[in-house]
This record gives structure tokens, C-alpha cells and sequence, in this order.
């Protein structure tokens, strides 16, 4: 079995980010399955989501009627992609734009009293966040970007994510992943708490863009050009025989931290593929409902090798304005990066096999070889009308 991530501090549940009633909800649907050796965790998180929901409360006093004059957020990014696959190192170069905002660590985890707490917290209690992500060790603050799919379940919305506190099992939320059977109804009431808490992040920062990243997204496409009509999509794609392992190992990450029973690891292979292939069909299929000039497809290794490159293409193709103003904080950005190797490693023969079985479909729509690129890659499809790309055949 894999060994624990490191990690250089001690880090907070994220269950404790969630309001009372999303708690017990939580516990409810799992069978209140907490293992003796979390018992501890699960006290404190009844005791700080209890505290949360009355900070809700006060939070909804003094600034609900100020948060419904902030106007409608109609046009925001959304990256997409699978997990590992770039979207976070996309989702760092986006918000560099002064013209750009983001949800960041401390609204995603903390939802639902972030306009009345976050100042305070963020000041007083720098420790309640690890330094480093335990995925891949690259630095994190309150204020990097985070995924709002956090927020979402945090604030009471079904999400895949709830797994993280119990791996063993199937998760009891897999369909909202891509909406499989969920009414329009309910994908509405579920875009409509979407748009409420970017509401909030637009009165924090008003006047800026707002840049998004949560790799469930990549599978709800029609839903969110509903809520948001004139939404901008962005989307990455990586060698999968590499994707696996990367995921597998990030999962873990998360199990290790905020599991609420002991973890059987040997769960986690089969819902890492089966979450893959729902989310690379559910994009294919739901792409097409973009308008036309409003999605834009890239390749990782293309953005790895030439980011700043890739970066103007993206600005370009999308119309998101002269990219002369975001170029000085992208170059400071990777200035920073500039010692980091990531992990890599090459695809067993068993992996290689597993991603044929799930994910062959994608490996042959996006040209990529077995096991590793090769320098001439397979012909990709002529991509459909709606879509802009610039970055599709792989650098060498």
C-alpha cells in the first residue's frame, strides 16, 4: 500500500469547514460509519460546524441585502480537465491577470461565513494550512485558488468529493459527478447555489473576472452554460497513462487527511477510472452545448514546454483581452517554479492495460501513444466548430 503523504504541519478536518445540518446530512447518508480512532474528529467537527452555522447566521445578517446588489455573474472561465491533468497549473497563470479573480483556499473551505471571518482567520491562524500540498508539494497560502467544488458540498450540495471522508465504499454521490439521472430541476438548484457563492467572491473582489477550476465541472457542461450564458471554458488534456497513478496518488493524499474510518486502499483504483471514464464521456458529450468561439483545448506537455506561448494563443483565440498586461505576473509566477521538478514515472504494463480498458477512447481521440508521446502523433480529429484550438498537436 502506498505510504502516508508528508505533510509539515498539522492540518484541520475539511468536514470542519461545512455548516451543522451539511454535517449531520454527511454522517447520515454514509450510516455514521466513523471508525473508533476518528470519533475525536468527528466531536470536533459537530462542535465548529455548530459554531459555523451561527456565523452563517450573522453573516447573512449584515450582509445578505449588500451581496444582492452585487450584479449576476454571467461570464466566468471555467477551466476543465481531469484531476493531475494541469488544471491547477492552468488555474495559477489565469488568475496572474489583474483583470482576473478566484476563489481562493479559505472561501472554498470555509463557505459559508467567509465575508464575515476570513480576515480575522486568515491573519490570526496562519497554521490551520499546511504549507505544502500533499499531492505534490508545491506551495500553498489562503489566498492560492482552490476548487469550489469544495464549497459546494461544504455548503450542503450532493458532490463526489464527499468520498474523501469515506473511501471504502462506492460514493453515495457518484452520479452528480456528471449529473447521471439527476433531473434539470435539481441541476439548477445546484447551479443557482453555484452562482450564490460566486456572488459572494465577486462582492469580495468586484469588477474582476472570475476564474474557476474543479475538474467535476469537465462533465456538467450543459448545466452551467444555463446558469451562466456567457461562460468561457477552457480545457487541458494529459498523456492518461500518466494521469492514473498521479490521481491514484492524490486521492490517497486526501484519504490520509480527512478520512473518517480506516482506509482500505483497495478501493481507490476502480472509482479513480470509473470517475475518469465518466468524466471524459461526459465532456465529448456535453461540449457541444458551448456556443461557438467560447472553448478553447490544449494539451499539458504544450503548455508545460511553452507556457507563456500557449498562454498568448489561449488569450487570443478566446478574445480575453491583450495578454501584455497579465505577461510581467505569469513570468514572475514561473520564476518561482523555476527549481520544481515533478514526479514522473513510467506506466506499468498493468496501468497501461487499465487505462485501455477505462480510458482507451480518449488516449486515441487526443493522439497519445503508448506508453509515453512519441514524436509524430497519431491524427487528432478535426475538432468540432465550437471549439478553438491552438495547442493540440504535441510539442517534441
Amino acid at each position: 500500500m502506498s505510504t502516508a503523504p508528508k505533510n509539515d504541519g498539522w492540518m484541520p478536518h475539511v468536514w470542519e469547514g461545512a455548516d451543522f445540518f451539511t454535517w449531520i446530512r454527511f454522517l447520515r447518508v454514509h450510516h455514521f460509519r466513523v471508525s473508533l480512532r476518528y470519533l475525536w474528529v468527528a466531536a470536533i467537527a459537530s462542535i465548529v460546524t455548530f459554531i459555523h452555522s451561527v456565523c452563517w447566521l450573522i453573516q447573512q445578517i449584515f450582509w445578505r441585502h449588500r451581496v444582492r446588489k452585487t450584479p449576476r455573474v454571467t461570464d466566468p472561465i471555467f477551466i476543465l480537465g481531469h484531476w493531475r491533468s494541469g488544471t491547477t497549473f492552468l488555474h495559477e497563470l489565469l488568475i496572474r491577470d489583474p483583470r482576473h479573480t478566484y476563489p481562493n483556499y479559505y472561501q472554498c473551505l470555509e463557505p459559508n461565513h467567509f465575508l464575515l471571518a476570513e480576515r480575522f482567520i486568515t491573519l490570526a491562524m496562519p497554521y490551520l494550512l499546511p504549507k505544502r500540498r500533499p499531492m505534490d508539494d508545491l506551495p500553498i497560502t489562503w489566498d492560492s485558488p482552490q476548487e469550489d467544488e469544495f464549497a459546494l458540498m461544504l455548503m450542503g450540495q450532493p458532490s463526489y468529493y464527499t468520498h474523501i471522508g469515506f473511501p471504502n465504499t462506492r460514493p453515495v454521490d457518484f452520479d452528480w459527478l456528471d449529473f447521471r439521472g439527476i433531473s434539470e430541476k435539481r441541476q439548477d438548484a445546484w447551479s443557482a447555489a453555484l452562482e450564490s457563492f460566486l456572488r459572494q467572491v465577486s462582492f469580495k473582489n468586484p469588477g474582476r473576472r472570475l476564474v474557476l477550476k474543479s475538474p467535476p465541472h469537465t462533465a456538467r457542461i450543459p448545466a452551467l452554460v444555463r446558469r451562466f450564458p456567457n461562460a468561457t471554458f477552457v480545457h487541458i488534456v494529459r498523456e492518461p497513462y500518466r494521469l492514473l497513478p498521479s490521481t491514484i496518488k492524490m486521492w490517497t493524499a486526501l484519504y490520509h487527511f480527512h478520512t473518517m474510518e480506516n482506509v482500505d486502499l483497495g478501493q481507490v483504483e476502480k472509482t479513480v477510472l470509473e470517475a475518469g471514464q465518466r468524466l471524459f464521456r461526459g465532456y465529448e458529450a456535453g461540449k457541444a452545448s458551448i456556443p461557438a468561439g467560447r472553448l478553447y483545448e490544449l494539451r499539458y506537455e504544450d503548455l508545460m514546454a511553452q507556457p507563456l506561448g500557449e498562454m498568448e494563443k489561449l488569450y487570443r483565440a478566446l478574445g480575453l483581452g491583450d495578454f501584455t498586461p497579465a505577461r510581467p505576473a505569469i513570468e514572475a509566477y514561473l520564476a518561482t517554479l523555476k527549481d520544481y521538478k515533478p514526479t514522473t514515472a513510467e506506466a506499468s504494463p498493468d496501468v497501461r492495460a487499465k487505462v485501455d480498458e477505462y480510458w482507451g477512447d480518449t488516449v486515441a481521440r487526443y493522439g497519445y501513444a503508448r506508453p509515453t508521446l512519441v514524436a509524430k502523433p497519431s491524427p487528432v480529429p478535426q475538432p468540432p466548430a465550437n471549439t478553438l484550438s491552438g495547442a493540440l498537436p504535441c510539442k517534441t
